[in-house]
């Protein structure tokens, strides 16, 4: 357990996968979590999940992509809890599947606007707000895919290296203000993003068969790197991408 008492978080994409399992476990240890997401239904499940688990928690719809709703995201959980301690970003989609020369303007544009832009728009408005209390951790969702490539994801794969240098430029540059700032590389991870997958056993005994350790990871297992890096217990790492992926990058 971490001491999260009095601490408040925000997490985007958090009404369902990696992001539901980082607001709950922040509440878990004690943090006021605000949940932010385009999905109200599943933003509501998720703040009732960690109500009824005895932890605290209130929704905001926002869209990463519009850097006003990212504004306004920050903006509310100075106004409902008082400061900023910690931020996981996670909102993203994984968008078509085309090569570079196929891959359509809008699509291209959609997924950077989310994946990478999302993330700038939040740290941008994150940041100040940490400042404003001393300091704060933020924690970038990237994947292994901001370390490798991965056929027919062409923006994907940009966005998510893009995350990992932004995550370091910021870091060195706010190091000296106590705010940490990492990302994190998932591989495969079992949330609603593959189940569409599911139905296809042949391919996802392949995806499978991607990862050394043989099986998907669960988003519980991500959530826990976001916990530790958010801590004290982290207090000399900044800068850092750490990967949660079975194997995949040691290949």
């Amino acid at each position: 357990m971490y001491e999260f008492n009095g601490k408040v978080a925000i997490v985007t994409g958090a009404g369902s996968g990696i992001g539901r399992s980082v607001a709950q476990l922040y509440a878990q240890n004690g943090a006021k979590v605000v949940v932010s997401d385009v999905n109200d239904e599943g933003g509501a499940e998720t703040v009732r999940l960690i109500e009824d688990a005895g932890g605290e928690a209130a929704y905001f719809h926002a869209d990463v992509s519009n850097p006003s709703d990212c504004e306004a995201l920050v903006q509310f959980a100075l106004n409902r809890y008082g400061r900023l301690d910690f931020a996981c970003n996670n909102a993203g989609i994984g968008g078509e599947s085309n090569p570079t020369g196929n891959y359509s303007i809008e699509g291209w544009n959609k997924v950077i606007n989310i994946n990478l832009n999302g993330v700038f728009y939040c740290m941008r408005y994150e940041i100040p707000a940490m400042l404003q209390n001393g300091g704060g951790s933020i924690v970038n969702i990237a994947s292994i895919l901001g370390q490798v490539s991965f056929a027919n994801a062409p923006a994907y794969v940009a966005a998510k290296h893009g995350v990992v240098g932004l995550t370091r430029n910021a870091a060195v540059e706010y190091a000296k203000s106590n705010i940490r700032v990492n990302s994190i590389g998932p591989a495969f991870i079992k949330t609603p993003l593959l189940s569409v997958l599911e139905s296809d056993e042949n391919l996802m005994n392949m995806i499978i068969a991607l990862h050394p350790i043989g099986r998907l990871g669960q988003p519980e297992e991500v959530a826990e790197l976001v916990m530790w890096l958010s801590s004290d217990k982290a207090s000399f790492v900044t800068g850092s991408y750490y990967a949660v992926d079975g194997g995949y990058l040691a290949q």
